[in-house]
């Protein structure tokens, strides 16, 4: 049996990981004074509320400019998925998890899915990660870059091949804003605004590299698809999706919220300096991995992160 010693460190606030997150410092109800309501999110001024979105989403992260960014229904769920059904059944496909999450993308792809040529890899007990080096450069791979609910992650992005026949599938729903994406070994990335900044419910967000948007166009799965998983027509992406219209009716309230969430990060990452790119990654000491030097540790942003990067089972080294 394996002996979990309590954490070391514990975060300050307990509202992290597991979402929602704790709003962002100051915050109050005249930070939604902007928003569009009683208007169609169809309307000129929805979608460039939208398309703000997606921009200030873009600046933050520095997601590439050949890169994709959609507002999806669902959360991050619904943006994993979206992407799984489409994509997955071109190539063989591993799927690597270990925690609650990564274990639902498991299911989908054996149960519901049901591909071939899947190999699993499952870490165990709880919370281990499984060996990543068993990724084969010839097939898809999903994974869940930091553990929502084990809150371990992996410790970079080597393991992934730079000439990776497959496409590679990074539910970053606990890591984005908090730990470094490296852009060029992810042809999807997900994650969802109650996860991101003490943002709201039910929104996912989808990144998409050239390589994930020549799958979607030559590549047929043969399944159906209900309506919110559609991203092409007539074998073409939908680029309106891109550019602020949506597949169903977004919340005008929440994106102003996650909007000035944005701008708040925005601000920290001019005042202090703090480029969230290159942002120290608390992690957890049970797989004996340390943030990366580079922020001071009263920078907010990574303060911020610390709470909600690792889940509070761990100790962490921040």
């Amino acid at each position: 049996m394996t002996c979990i010693l309590p954490p070391g460190v514990r975060p300050a606030d307990a509202r992290f990981s597991s979402g929602p997150t704790k709003k962002r410092p100051g915050w109050n109800l005249q930070a939604l004074e902007g928003a569009l309501l009683g208007r169609s999110h169809r309307s000129r001024p929805g979608k460039a509320k939208l398309k703000e979105a997606i921009d200030r989403t873009r600046a933050l992260l520095s997601v590439p400019a050949d890169h994709k960014i959609a507002i999806v229904p669902a959360s991050d769920t619904g943006a994993v998925e979206m992407a799984l059904w489409s994509m997955l059944g071109a190539r063989p496909v591993d799927v690597f998890a270990w925690e609650s999450f990564g274990e639902e993308w498991v299911t989908d792809a054996v149960e519901q899915l049901k591909l071939v040529d899947c190999r699993i890899y499952v870490g165990r007990p709880y919370g281990k990660l499984p060996d990543l080096a068993l990724g084969r450069a010839t097939a898809d791979i999903v994974f869940t870059q930091n553990g929502t609910t084990s809150g371990v992650k992996i410790p970079n992005f080597d393991w992934i091949s730079a000439d990776r026949e497959g496409i590679t599938f990074n539910d970053a729903t606990s890591a984005v804003f908090a730990q470094p994406i490296e852009w060029s070994k992810c042809d999807v990335v997900t994650f969802s605004w109650q996860k991101v900044l003490g943002g709201e419910a039910a929104h996912g967000m989808l990144i998409l590299s050239p390589r994930a948007v020549a799958r979607l166009e030559s590549y047929t799965p043969p399944r159906p698809l209900p309506k919110i998983f559609r991203l092409t027509q007539k074998g073409k992406l939908v680029q309106d999706l891109f550019e602020g219209a949506t597949i169903n009716t977004p919340s005008l309230l929440a994106t102003e919220d996650y909007i000035d969430a944005l701008k708040w990060g925005d601000r920290i990452a001019a005042s202090r300096h703090c480029k969230l790119v290159q942002m120290p990654t608390p992690t957890c000491s049970r797989n004996g991995w340390r943030g990366r030097p580079g922020l001071s540790s009263s920078c907010p942003m990574r303060r911020f992160a610390a709470t909600r990067a690792c889940a509070s089972r761990w100790s962490m080294n921040v």
